[in-house]
């Protein structure tokens, strides 16, 4: 539908035609209609936008100049004392929605201020070695980058990169900036990035035995506790919160029947594919693992059911060939990891057990305890849940109390 048509009965219009976003109008409106956004949607969002053009105005900016520091400074400060004329949209979450679509029009930044070119640089290099050569996944890539980055940044700035100049002082400095906002567990994580950088900068010559040394042992006991799983009573109350006569309640009891029966990740599932599905062999094939390599899971029937009802029946139309797909504007775009958590989430609330469990990972987790209490061994554990070091699933022998008890040792001084 042409642009003139869309704003014929835009109330204030005039603060779009007349305002600096006006170059962007045609651009806005057509990357909505190829989402397949519905027409009040669709208006709403163009009414928020005349609001931030007439503020825009006032304040003497330009397109250049919108970044999402612009749009937090809006929403934050201008709305909570907004005087503009009436009537103008003030909704902050649906203003969020409508500028975060603007954001995605707007070319890509020249990168953070504080990343120099010879960071950059580094950083390519870092990336292609973590990705190519120790064959981690994208996401770990991601992370490392970013923790080293913000290491280098603070210790070169502008300057060349010479990593004679780095000692011990300069990594407890950046780890003691760190302690007041993060915890221990992310600590110990950007020590494991540092870590990882400093074998790489050895690979190329550099001799990096006194920083690596350098990095604490941050103290930190996350398997002081047994695993937090659902109980078997708990697992039918959670599957029976979803609506299998709503295609997006099948299509979210099909993410849950593959996270519980498959042990699946909510990254692996997202990257699901019709192809990757062999209903011949009852066989599934995750291409996108954490350890990067292609896996064969057995499809239990279960499973097998609940994905073919949501094909069947549940599923929209479309060209995609990847299995869990939007069901709303936009149409057809894969679902991300925080849209299976929420949908997760959702469910948890829904049965009363939001106060307990959220997120995906505690399906997991039960899938596991599950097949410990039925004789498992932990190595098939590990094998099932693809970890590469079995060490990683030995926390699940601690979950079957029954076994446990018959190797503890009396206390001293007890009856028995």
């Amino acid at each position: 539908m042409p642009t003139d048509v869309r704003l014929a009965h835009l109330v204030r219009r005039d603060w779009l035609t007349n305002g600096p976003l006006n170059e962007l109008l045609a651009l806005y409106i057509e990357a909505l209609q190829n989402r397949r956004y519905a027409r009040n949607t669709l208006s709403a969002y163009l009414r928020c936008l005349a609001h931030f053009s007439y503020w825009m105005r006032g304040e003497g900016l330009s397109v250049a100049e919108i970044d999402r520091a612009l749009i937090e400074r809006f929403l934050l400060h201008h709305l909570p004392t907004c005087a503009c004329p009436a009537p103008c949209r003030s909704d902050v979450k649906e203003m969020r929605a409508a500028l975060h679509h603007l954001l995605d029009l707007l070319p890509p930044a020249d990168g953070e201020a504080t990343t120099s070119a010879c960071i950059a640089a580094e950083l390519e290099r870092f990336d292609d070695h973590l990705r190519h050569t120790c064959g981690l996944a994208p996401l770990t890539c991601t992370y490392r980058c970013r923790h080293v980055a913000a290491f280098l940044a603070r210790c070169f700035g502008d300057a060349p990169l010479e990593m004679g100049r780095l000692a011990a002082d300069d990594i407890d400095a950046f780890l003691k900036d760190l302690a007041a906002r993060w915890q221990p567990a992310s600590r110990k994580v950007i020590c494991t990035s540092l870590r990882s950088y400093f074998r790489f900068r050895t690979l190329l010559g550099d001799d990096t035995r006194t920083l690596s040394a350098s990095l604490p042992a941050i103290a930190n006991w996350p398997r002081r506790h047994p695993p937090k799983v659902l109980t078997d009573s708990q697992i039918e109350h959670f599957l029976r919160a979803f609506d299998l006569t709503d295609p997006v309640g099948l299509r979210d009891h099909a993410i849950a029947r593959c996270l519980l029966d498959l042990g699946l990740r909510g990254d692996e599932a997202t990257h699901l594919t019709l192809d990757d599905l062999d209903w011949r062999n009852g066989t599934v094939t995750l291409h996108r693992t954490k350890s990067q390599r292609v896996q064969h899971l057995p499809l239990p029937v279960q499973t097998g059911e609940a994905l073919a009802h949501y094909l069947r029946a549940g599923r929209p139309q479309t060209d995609s060939r990847v299995l869990f797909i939007r069901h709303r504007a936009p149409f057809g775009v894969p679902l991300g990891v925080a849209a299976i958590r929420s949908a997760m989430n959702r469910a948890f609330a829904r049965c009363a057990l939001a106060d307990q469990f959220c997120n995906t990972h505690v399906l997991r987790r039960s899938m596991a305890t599950r097949l410990q209490k039925t004789g498992v061994s932990i190595k098939e554990i590990a094998d099932v849940l693809r970890h590469r070091d079995v060490n990683t699933a030995r926390v699940y022998a601690r979950v079957d109390l029954e076994r446990l008890r018959t190797v503890a040792l009396p206390w001293p001084g007890s009856a028995s």
